[in-house]
């Protein structure tokens, strides 16, 4: 089953850590829990028109939280990190959060 770029990559990832690779031409993304990383490096360079050069992926564990005297844990999911050839352009998206 072939599944389109959007059910890929779900969202991006801003935080401090994943805005300081932007200078490396390196993008956080959260994606699908059942990509593997070829799929992920198609999705991205055909939602932001650029060359992917290598793609890291981890499984985030989910935390534990508590409501009052009831806990449980958040749902585990999956981070990329997408490096991009050094002749590929930025990702605009990305340019306007810094």
């Amino acid at each position: 089953m072939n599944k389109i770029a959007q059910d890929i990559i779900l969202r991006p990832i801003i935080t401090e850590e994943s805005m300081a690779g932007i200078a490396d031409k390196k993008y956080t993304f959260k994606v699908a829990k059942d990509a593997n990383k070829a799929e992920i490096a198609a999705a991205v360079e055909k939602l932001f028109d650029v060359k992917v050069s290598k793609v890291n992926t981890i499984n985030v564990k989910g935390k534990l939280r508590r409501y009052g005297r009831f806990e449980g844990y958040k749902a585990s999911w999956k981070k990329a990190v997408v490096t991009l050839t050094e002749s590929s352009k930025n990702i605009e998206f990305f340019d306007g959060m810094m």
